[in-house]
């Protein structure tokens, strides 16, 4: 399982994607870490949630089940949408074989922040400090994400002389950027670190925590695009550029309207 330094490559450690079976049950990679980063986050930040916001842990289990269905929902409804859209119109049965093309982070992203808005009116929760957490929180959650991509040899980079760069079983002969672990240390713990630390020494306004995600998840994410390669039947959408880097444009814009919104709004003492 050790990657082995070579002259003009690292080796593919080539894991198992399945951690164990139990008869005809599959225990993979990718559904232990979409439990833990869900979970996790919650384990973390517990007296945030129970200390801050005021939660029970009644409140926190309904949260999690708001939060499963909005990112199942809106993962798959956002990867319909954005990435295949008339394949599925043709065929709209295939709208719920999630293992059919998978599902989106954006439409994952909007699923949850739905979701948390949502669970937040009923249950009379500051909408804006509970976004606040999702925002750290979900670092976690792609931080694991991509490691089990990588895992999985799925959404590899694109192919490269770098020394970095690696043949995925599924990539073809050539060697190829790891783009899963450099957006699992940028968009996972690079990000977790920064948002922790504004979070622990700046206190800043309800809000502006889960902006600055949206504004430096875009960024990094528009950035580590040019490593990865684009899907298949998309290609380059315009010029150079991947779907996911115009979505990522977006959600730049969306971030930076909101700390601009925010930061205009009177502190309440």
């Amino acid at each position: 399982m050790s990657i082995i330094i070579g002259f003009a490559m690292l080796v593919y450690p080539n894991i198992d994607p399945i951690i164990f079976s139990l008869g005809p049950l599959h225990i993979r990679w990718y559904s232990l870490a979409y439990i833990a980063g869900i979970l996790l986050p919650f384990l973390i930040f517990k007296q945030a949630y129970r200390h801050s916001l005021k939660m029970s842990m009644d409140d926190i289990f309904n949260y999690i089940s708001y939060l499963i269905l909005g990112v199942i929902i809106g993962g798959r409804i956002g990867y319909v949408l954005f990435y295949d859209f008339i394949e599925f119109m043709k065929s709209p049965h295939l709208i719920i074989a999630i293992w059919r093309g998978g599902m989106s982070y954006h439409g994952g992203a909007i699923g949850a922040i739905i979701s948390t808005i949502l669970f937040a009116k009923r249950y009379h929760i500051n909408k804006l400090m509970l976004l606040d957490l999702l925002a750290i929180g979900s670092t976690i959650g792609i931080f694991l994400g991509r490691i089990a991509n990588f895992i999985n040899g799925e959404l590899f980079g694109r192919v490269t002389t770098s020394p970095l760069g690696m043949v995925f079983p599924m990539g073809g002969h050539l060697p190829r950027h790891p783009s899963q672990l450099y957006e699992s240390f940028a968009e996972g713990f690079l990000l977790f670190l920064i948002l922790w630390i504004i979070r622990r020494y700046l206190t800043p306004k309800p809000g502006i925590l889960g902006s600055i995600y949206l504004i430096l998840y875009g960024s990094f994410r528009f950035v580590l695009e040019f490593f990865r390669e684009p899907d298949a039947h998309l290609g380059f959408v315009i010029h150079i550029f991947s779907l996911g880097q115009l979505l990522c444009i977006v959600e730049i814009l969306i971030g930076l309207y909101l700390c601009w919104l925010l930061q205009k709004q009177p502190t309440h003492h």
